[in-house]
């Protein structure tokens, strides 16, 4: 079923010639000793097993899917996930980006970013099993009793044991503060809890020994709304004080979900019966604990659409060079053929190119933003962490709805290069259209990414995350002005800058009279932000393409022509995105709705 081949070459160019990250990490006391050679092979050793163990079980996971049984009210994955598993715990890769205090190899996260995009082109629901467990195990780290942390933290970094987040219930889903799960303190310090969550991605399976879920629920006498709301951890198979598992818990998968896509991942409905579980941090301060998970979801989810970008370009692409359809409107291509293979058509150009692009950019992206948390654990200044730390907070939403949108447009592009046999199951490049769909939805849908954008991380703070981050595109386009190669990239970036700076100024002063001028402004402003971002990252790294074009290396001409098609047609949106999001409020909001 089609081919998966790790772009190793382009993540080295963004580490090591983009980011520079060797240097980088050398101020990182825990990551000093990371070089580019370790780097490297394991980047080759991640392509080897996402290429030869998790891409062959792709297409043949989403044809069976997961079987849930209901009296044993247990979840079997599809074959060859659970041995698949075994060999991830067995070569340490779960272990990779974790703390050597809890049996971590204690590599960056900007190397285990690169890893997940991997397993996420050759496998995303398979990949979200694991996926999980990081962002309960930085939850746990950050906010877990010594205790916890000694009983779970070395469980989960073995990959023994995974985890999960038990946020949505049945009549709320973002909004949180509707929740109902209960829970009641016992004499032993535990709880006992009693709810109902849906769509609980890895919920129940085979492939772990045990299962740890972080729930939401309420405390007696909470205060309603979301300043009531605690987190507990609720082991499927609660443990012994020596690391074993012992009686089962009860929480239980009641069905999963049948869903358009990921069908190789169990999305469960989970009922806790008196469930017994404990506070992760204070009470009604649960959700303070819980975004530390939810942050990590966020630049997950990115992930797994930049690793559907990338595979469907890569079959697309083979696609385009073997299949034979019509001549070329300029002239024969092919002689030696009854018909031109179909990349020599511009339209199929630009819907490779479409993919492409959107893959380069958010594998360059979702790089600088690793780099950034690495930077905000470890930098050895208070004055570097906070800075990394606002732009990674500046960046996650964009991360999530950004790439995920454009891995929608990707994908579609890349399955429609196929004609009719994109439609067709047995090609494969339906799935992954079908499996894009879900990353614009959960961990907070791209409204509420954008959102928080514009509300939280922008205009609640008058604008100072971003005028930082604005700060280093002005010195960019400062620096490199007067450089004639440079100035159709350098041109178009200022531009934009400044007609950020002034949309942003325009927005905030409209929500003053009215919020809804928020809610009206905030997708179109999101991808505008985002456009700005690619924009810089891709002038970037143009510039040392343009420095590097005469060294014989056909890469950076690859580069170079692929940053001028997305300066060409993909930056142009953002024209039509500012007039949307300028347009205000009240051609959404002067309908009334029983007009609708």
């Amino acid at each position: 079923m089609g081919q998966y081949v790790a772009p190793i070459r382009d993540m080295q160019f963004v580490l090591h010639e983009f980011l520079k990250v060797e240097d980088q990490l050398k101020e990182l006391p825990a990551h000093a000793e990371t070089d580019a050679d370790i780097i490297n092979q394991v980047l080759e050793e991640g392509a080897k097993f996402t290429s030869e163990v998790l891409f062959p079980l792709n297409h043949s996971g989403d044809r069976e899917g997961c079987h849930h049984d209901a009296q044993a009210k247990t979840v079997t994955t599809p074959k060859g996930y659970k041995e698949a598993y075994k060999q991830y715990v067995d070569g340490g890769w779960a272990a990779l980006a974790c703390d050597p205090e809890f049996g971590g190899q204690g590599l960056p996260v900007v190397l285990n970013n690169s890893f997940y995009e991997m397993l996420n082109s050759s496998n995303q629901a398979w990949t979200m099993y694991p996926g999980l467990s990081h962002g309960a195990y930085e939850c746990l780290k950050e906010h877990g009793t010594d205790e916890q942390k000694r009983l779970y933290l070395p469980k989960l970094v073995s990959g023994e044991w995974t985890g999960t987040m038990c946020l949505t219930e049945p009549h709320c889903g973002t909004d949180l503060g509707l929740l109902r799960s209960k829970a009641i303190p016992n004499e032993d310090g535990s709880w006992t809890i009693t709810g109902n969550k849906i769509f609980i991605s890895a919920g129940e399976h085979d492939m772990s020994e045990n299962i740890l879920h972080l729930v939401l629920a309420r405390v007696p006498d909470a205060p309603e709304g979301s300043k009531g709301i605690s987190l507990f951890l609720v082991p499927k198979f609660l443990p012994n004080q020596d690391g074993t598992v012992g009686e089962r818990n009860p929480i239980f998968c009641g069905a999963i979900e049948e869903k358009m896509g990921i069908h190789g991942n169990s999305t469960c409905q989970m009922n806790l019966d008196g469930a017994k579980g404990w506070i992760i941090g204070q009470p009604n301060k649960g959700l303070n604990a819980m975004f530390v998970f939810m942050n990590a979801a966020r630049l997950g989810v990115g992930m797994q659409s930049l690793g559907l970008t990338e595979v469907a370009y890569q079959n697309a692409l083979v696609y385009a060079k073997d299949r034979l359809q019509m001549r070329s409107l300029s002239g024969v291509k092919a002689p030696d053929k009854p018909a031109d293979p179909i990349i020599v058509h511009p339209d199929v150009r630009r819907m490779l190119l479409t993919a492409k692009a959107y893959a380069e950019g958010a594998r360059a992206f979702s790089s600088y933003v690793a780099l950034q948390i690495d930077r905000e654990l470890g930098h050895p200044d208070e004055e570097v962490r906070k800075e990394a730390a606002d732009e990674v907070a500046l960046l996650t939403p964009i991360i999530k709805a950004f790439i995920t949108d454009n891995a929608w447009v990707a994908t579609s592009e890349a399955m429609q290069v196929y004609g009719g046999h994109g439609y067709i199951s047995e090609w494969g490049m339906e799935q992954y259209v079908r499996d894009a769909r879900i990353n614009l939805i959960y961990e907070g849908t791209n409204t509420i990414q954008s959102l928080d954008l514009l509300g939280r991380k922008i205009l609640m703070d008058n604008g100072a995350k971003l005028r930082k981050f604005g700060e280093k595109v002005r010195a960019f386009v400062e620096e490199n002005g007067t450089d004639e190669a440079m100035s159709e990239f350098v041109t178009p970036l200022g531009e934009l800058g400044e007609k950020v700076g002034k949309l942003t100024m325009e927005i905030g002063m409209k929500a003053f009279q009215n919020q809804d001028e928020v809610g009206a402004a905030a997708v179109p402003y999101l991808r505008v932000v985002g456009h700005l971002v690619y924009s810089y990252f891709f002038a970037q790294m143009a510039k040392i393409a343009l420095e590097k074009k005469d060294s014989g290396d056909k890469f950076y001409e690859a580069k170079l022509q692929t940053t001028r098609f997305y300066f060409a047609r993909l930056y142009p949106e953002t024209a039509m995105l500012i007039r949307q999001a300028r347009s205000g409020a009240a051609n959404l909001m002067a309908l009334d709705a029983d007009l609708f």
